[in-house]
């Protein structure tokens, strides 16, 4: 499967509007996020995000293109760990075109997203984006904070307290 790029992506989603006359507000999140951030080594054949609705519509199209996409109405829920309050109000648009908003979480936000799942390649990215956009662990620390204030209580919340702590005396 090609690797998929930021302008093929932007090209599908203006036809998916142009087709279904369905409109996209998209939080892209994963590897695509990591090039719309600026690592253009960074290489994806799948789109991840969140999406206020048409889910559903959107996940079809893409697979007609042969695209994977793992796409919700929440990115919350994608995780025993909530997401910080107020994520998507701190999201950055990168793209608003009639029926077409494309947007970025806060560095931050993205650390957090990234971190709450803990693979080897998340926290490389998480690590990448705290760099590249000079984020110190104090502010990791205060978002993971929030996001596990928000969160229900699990067991599985003290593995995202390991991951953090980890993390964070990485970035020092």
């Amino acid at each position: 499967m090609p690797t998929l790029t930021l302008d093929r992506l932007q090209v599908l989603l203006r036809e998916y509007v142009d087709e279904t006359g369905h409109q996209i507000d998209l939080v892209l999140i994963g590897g695509m996020a990591m090039l719309a951030y600026g690592h253009l080594s960074r290489a994806t054949i799948d789109v991840d995000g969140e999406l206020r609705e048409g889910v559903r519509s959107l996940k079809a199209f893409l697979s007609r293109h042969n695209i994977p996409a793992n796409l919700g109405q929440s990115l919350s829920g994608w995780s025993v760990v909530a997401m910080p309050p107020g994520y998507r109000d701190r999201a950055t648009i990168i793209i608003d075109e009639p029926g077409f908003r494309l947007s970025l979480l806060a560095p931050v936000d993205f650390i957090v997203s990234k971190l709450r799942r803990g693979t080897d390649e998340d926290l490389t990215d998480a690590t990448w984006i705290a760099e590249r956009f000079h984020v110190p662990a104090s502010q990791v620390r205060a978002a993971a904070e929030a996001a596990l204030a928000a969160s229900l209580e699990d067991t599985a919340l003290f593995l995202f307290e390991r991951t953090v702590d980890r993390f964070c005396r990485v970035l020092g």
